[in-house]
């Protein structure tokens, strides 16, 4: 009978140790997710720094580096005691799916080094995040970049400054999918301002012109840079009443760089709608 009792208490303790050992265990203390990316199941925070303005360089497009300034994340993410490893691979393949999603665009990926770059636009930021992942844990480094601030300042007064002073204007807060013409939701602010520089100026008559970066060959570039304009202009007369007349359409692809289209940076700030003075 004492044998059975010492057996069930061992039973008992092994059970209880067990349970614990596959309990949630605490994330580091201050820590959080990124609010772009949920973490992968039985994972925990082991370390977390947060910085609001900071860089990191990140291996982009045809493995060259992109060194790009923004609030910075480093989060470090370790397997819960007791738990099947899910496998790096499988990490990283779900974060890739998960920002895909939204809009997210691999950059790079190498199986040898386990390792994932990705960048997404989104509500007026570029956010991009390296994944470096193992069986038992993964790193993430993020950076969240501003895109470019006269996006989120230019105004009518200042559109139409610009064009009097040297025939035309860049505007960077019209926002597409990439490899689509249809206008999305968080470019209304750059419309608006649009038709009130049209408005307060009524003999104003302008060229749209669409412009692309030179991923992808000249002639799908120079039709998406067309459609593009042409989508700009039919906000402007449908939704605004903003005379057809006024405004002409135009694409010209990737043949009218503001910037080097050999890195990130520069080809953002080629992908654009200009306003010219007819």
């Amino acid at each position: 009978m004492k044998n059975l009792v010492v057996i069930t208490f061992t039973l008992f303790f092994l059970i209880t140790v067990k349970g614990l050992s596959q309990a949630q265990q605490p994330d580091f203390k201050g820590s959080k997710d990124h609010p772009m990316l949920t973490r992968m199941p039985d994972f925990r925070i082991s370390e977390y720094k947060e910085v609001e303005f900071d860089s990191y360089r990140f291996i982009s497009t045809g493995a060259k580096y992109v060194v790009v300034e923004g609030h910075k994340y480093y989060i470090d993410y370790r397997l819960n005691n007791g738990v099947p490893e899910p496998g790096e691979l499988k990490i990283r393949r779900n974060i890739q799916e998960a920002l895909k999603k939204i809009g997210g665009k691999v950059l790079f990926d190498d199986n040898f080094n386990k390792t994932s770059t990705i960048m997404v636009q989104k509500d007026g930021k570029e956010t991009w995040l390296e994944v470096r992942s193992y069986n038992n844990m993964y790193r993430l480094n993020i950076v969240e970049r501003e895109i470019m601030k006269q996006e989120l300042t230019a105004n009518a007064e200042a559109m139409g400054n610009d064009i009097n002073s040297t025939g035309h204007v860049p505007v960077y807060g019209i926002f597409f999918d990439s490899g689509k013409a249809e206008i999305k939701p968080e470019s209304d602010t750059a419309i608006v301002q649009i038709s009130k520089l049209l408005k307060n100026n009524e003999s104003l008559k302008l060229y749209v012109v669409g412009h692309t970066d030179n991923v992808g060959n000249i002639e799908a570039n120079m039709k998406l840079s067309k459609d593009r304009a042409d989508a700009v202009v039919n906000s402007l007369t449908t939704k605004y009443g903003i005379p057809a007349a006024r405004l002409k359409s135009y694409g010209v692809a990737s043949l009218a760089p503001v910037a080097s289209n050999d890195n990130e940076d520069g080809k953002a700030k080629n992908r654009r709608v200009e306003l010219v003075k007819q």
